[in-house]
């Protein structure tokens, strides 16, 4: 049998999940897993939400139209471009991850730049597609440089994973602009900015204006629905809608329709208002205090946020995996996300520090650098 092997690996932070659930198991020990992306302050309560879906229709029960019901898709014109846009330019994908990867296997470009601390997932989505992996080090690189970068993809991510930092978003769409007169593809990957802002922000409506960028968005982190696998991509390159909708149609014949209506009253309704409001204000306040804690304690690692202000999901801290581990607490190594060699497993980890306030200093306390 002849294979074509992609070269991609599964997550090795799913490894280390698992490594630390057998602990518990045999030590009787709870951990504190930090090493997970998920929004875990509070649940979103969907209580007054889930009597809205009627079950039985047909829009539930039928394929789904492949880009997306119209519903979800006039709900996302309203929340993220403020109603200006056409739903032609949104399509719904099967969650964030697989937003990227019909973005990837569409773009045709050489190489696709991150920045030298990425998402682990990018080089392997790169694999699959059959993209080189590029880099750049600081966003000054992009400032004083953008023609470096010609004729290829860039990744921006803000607030990032694994800095959770952000950056000033005047600075940011002067930067997109200028890759575009350079013939860059810019591919905003932005699942954490909705959780820290809601309809008022118009950063996607300014974002839009430029044609040569591709939104990848996803509703697993902005309203804590990782598990609904629910996203969408925007552009406004026609060739590329088309050509997305068909890859769309063959990879999964639509996109389930019980997300797609369930996040529609999420965005739509008094009762999903009330839920995803509740949930980002905790949400939000609780990772505000904890990076707080670590910069208190002096624990965030030094020179990674110098020009940058760390706003979460994620944080890296100047204490190693194996000392965390010590102390019950789940994290990954540092090393995970960059190949620069000067940031080893000894060094720094990657933490969410999206947990109740009252929980992560009990962990944390005699953590000491």
């Amino acid at each position: 049998m002849k294979l074509r092997i992609s070269g991609a690996k599964f997550s090795a932070i799913v490894g280390i999940g698992d490594e630390l659930k057998q602990k518990s198991i045999e030590t009787g020990v709870e951990y504190l897993y930090l090493n997970r992306g998920i929004n875990n302050v509070v649940r979103i309560d969907l209580s007054e939400v889930i009597p809205l879906l009627d079950f039985n229709s047909d829009a539930m029960q039928f394929y789904a139209p492949t880009t997306g019901m119209p519903g979800i898709r006039r709900a996302i014109n309203d929340e993220f471009f403020m109603g200006q846009d056409s739903i032609a330019n949104i399509s719904i994908t099967a969650g964030g991850m697989d937003a990227l990867l019909q973005i990837f296997g569409i773009l045709d470009v050489p190489v696709v730049y991150t920045h030298e601390f990425f998402w682990g997932a990018y080089a392997n989505m790169f694999k699959i597609s059959g993209h080189k992996h590029g880099f750049y080090k600081t966003i000054e690189e992009l400032e004083a440089h953008p023609e470096k970068f010609s004729d290829s993809g860039m990744i921006i991510c803000d607030p990032n994973n694994p800095l959770g930092d952000k950056f000033d978003d005047d600075r940011l769409l002067k930067i997109i602009e200028k890759l575009g007169e350079y013939n860059c593809t810019v591919v905003w990957d932005g699942p954490y900015r909705r959780l820290f802002y809601d309809k008022t922000d118009d950063f996607y409506v300014r974002l839009s204006k430029f044609d040569h960028v591709i939104i990848a968005e996803s509703f697993s982190k902005s309203v804590g629905l990782s598990g609904q696998r629910l996203g969408f991509i925007y552009t406004r390159n026609e060739a590329f809608n088309k050509e997305l909708a068909i890859k769309l149609l063959y990879s999964g014949n639509g996109t389930n329709t019980f997300a797609q209506l369930l996040v529609e009253k999420l965005l739509t309704t008094p009762e999903g208002r009330k839920a995803t409001d509740k949930f980002k204000l905790d949400t939000v306040k609780a990772i505000g205090e904890n990076i707080k804690y670590l910069q208190e304690r002096n624990l965030l690692a030094d020179g990674l946020y110098d020009s940058s202000e760390p706003v979460g999901i994620f944080v890296v801290i100047k204490v190693p995996y194996s000392k965390l581990l010590e102390h019950n607490i789940g994290s990954v190594p540092i090393s995970y996300f960059t190949k620069n060699p000067d940031y080893p497993d000894t060094k720094y980890s990657r933490i969410c520090v999206s947990v109740p306030t009252a929980k992560f200093i009990a962990y944390f306390e005699n953590i000491n650098v």
